[in-house]
């Protein structure tokens, strides 16, 4: 499953983990994606999209 939202495209993006010692290691931050029933068209269909376009009303839940 693509982690990326079907609104704006927003996916995976890469960072650091820095522990106390300042040792960094990769990382991997995903954007919080869930799936939803949206009306698109007049149909119902089921897309993933990011929290911050569901509370911004970029999609009409079904």
């Amino acid at each position: 499953m693509a982690r990326r939202c079907d609104i704006c495209g927003k996916g995976p993006m890469f960072g650091h983990t820095i522990s106390h010692a300042h040792n960094v290691s990769k990382r991997v931050f995903y954007p919080n994606v869930h799936k939803i029933r949206v009306i698109e068209d007049g149909k119902v269909v089921r897309k993933k999209v990011c929290t911050k376009c569901i509370k911004a009303g970029k999609v009409q839940k079904a």
